[in-house]
């Protein structure tokens, strides 16, 4: 809900690193990979219940994360594998960080992290499966054309998911609350994706079978009148 008025407010602010980056020869698969990596040491930080380096591992992977993208756009290296990296290890970093309050503390957290990572597949497999359609259609992002897929608008996104974990690592004592309370969020992202989805998808197919109908019928119409003039 919030990427949308966030992103562009941090794009410039990312050029002046980007470009650096650049005269490096740093590719945007690097920042990617390594950045993972980086996200990925916030799982033993957490089962050992060390918040604030935690915080400080996703923190480091968001930076990454949002330089990555940027990188690939300045350098002109954006491609199809290097987006399907990105959002790979984007799902995969954000399904660890619940996973390591539950290995801090099975018993308190254990319930409530299993709900929310229940819902991180919903968000996650309803923004992939229309992403799949919308390539098909061609239908246009133009809110979000610095992204590699197609997002369908939610209410819980990358910026609320961030917001969430920082709140996590500063008040660990409330992760179920706050868990179960992003959770209800993240089933009302499922719900309206898969309701607008759904529609937006039906209304292409039925615009595209109009569209061959209509293209049969001027076919045809043109091949009675170039018969007809033959006979004439």
């Amino acid at each position: 809900m919030l990427d949308k008025y966030i992103t562009p407010v941090i794009k410039p602010l990312l050029t002046p690193v980007v470009s650096l980056l650049h005269k490096r020869n740093i590719t945007a698969d690097q920042l990617t990979f390594y950045g993972f990596l980086v996200g990925m040491l916030a799982v033993p930080l957490l089962a050992f219940q060390l918040w604030y380096w935690a915080l400080a591992a996703i923190v480091v992977n968001r930076i990454l994360d949002g330089l990555d993208g940027a990188l690939a756009r300045y350098a002109n290296q954006s491609s199809s594998a290097g987006g399907f990296l990105d959002i790979t290890l984007d799902f995969l970093f954000y399904a660890a960080i619940p996973l390591g309050f539950i290995f801090a503390d099975p018993e308190l957290n254990g319930t409530a992290g299993a709900v929310l990572l229940a819902t991180f597949i919903g968000t996650g497999s309803s923004f992939l499966a229309f992403a799949i359609a919308a390539e098909k259609f061609k239908i246009d992002k133009p809110q979000f054309k610095y992204k590699s897929f197609y997002y369908l608008n939610g209410l819980t996104e990358g910026t609320e998911t961030i917001a969430l974990f920082v709140a996590f690592c500063l008040w660990p004592q409330s992760f179920s609350w706050l868990a179960l309370l992003f959770s209800f969020a993240c089933m009302i992202t499922i719900f309206t994706r898969i309701h607008g989805g759904y529609n937006t998808l039906k209304e292409q197919e039925a615009s595209l079978q109009e569209s061959e109908l209509s293209l049969e019928s001027s076919s045809h119409i043109n091949t009675v009148e170039g018969t007809e003039a033959k006979n004439d």
